[in-house]
């Protein structure tokens, strides 16, 4: 019996590794491949899908599995320089992200289209304003003393829980760009069903890192 439940967290472990280890491996072959299909610099278009998935796709998801215990590509850092770390990627993820916004919206008033017809890129803007707004947000994170009257317990749960909000929102504004008619005119069938699949998981693994980080603190606490 005792073998067992011995047997039981080591499955644990190793499928938790397992799919830290797949979300890696997801999210550098999902920008990969749309970094293919769009050819950054073939057109001023070209670079707004390159540059979004490279934002949300790779750069957020990887800040955000600096911290997973299991297939941290820095997991024998201290937690000072992991934040460090992730604090750097954000700050390409929100590079990347306004970038690459104001090279669609260019590219719209360059060929007379309207603003913000669809649900893709309404998310999108929201996504944007979000990601800079929870960046911005971060920064007492960095110098608690900014938030006075603040545990640094409570800023770091807030942080968490709005992080997740927004990398939720960047896998649904993924999702939606997938449905758009540049991403249909050029992907089809199953490799259609596959590319969806990618920001699809990568979310679900991020939720459960997310979640079971802060529901291990609250049992600990009990």
């Amino acid at each position: 019996m005792s073998s067992r439940h011995e047997s039981e967290p080591k499955l644990y472990n190793y499928s938790r590794t397992l799919c830290g280890i797949c979300t890696h491996v997801l999210c550098a072959v999902f920008t990969g491949f749309i970094t293919v299909l769009s050819k950054p610099g073939s057109s001023l278009f070209s670079w707004h899908p390159f540059l979004m998935t490279l934002a949300f796709s790779f750069f957020m998801t990887e800040a955000i599995l600096l911290f997973n215990p299991h297939s941290s590509p820095v997991g024998k850092l201290k937690h000072k320089t992991k934040g460090r770390l992730h604090w750097i990627l954000q700050c390409l993820c929100v590079f990347c992200s306004i970038v690459g916004l104001i090279t669609i919206a260019y590219n719209k008033n360059l060929n007379g289209k309207p603003h913000f017809t669809s649900w893709h890129s309404l998310i999108g803007l929201v996504t944007v304003i979000v990601v800079v707004l929870q960046s911005l947000g971060a920064v007492s994170l960095l110098y608690p003393k900014l938030a006075k009257g603040w545990s640094l317990a409570k800023l770091k749960r807030y942080h968490a829980t709005s992080g997740l909000l927004t990398y939720l929102l960047g896998s649904i504004s993924l999702f939606l760009g997938l449905c758009s008619a540049w991403f249909s005119s050029n992907v089809s069938g199953y490799v259609w069903y596959l590319a969806a699949l990618c920001p699809t998981l990568c979310a679900l693994v991020i939720m459960s890192q997310v979640t079971n980080a802060y529901m291990a603190k609250k049992r600990l606490q009990y």
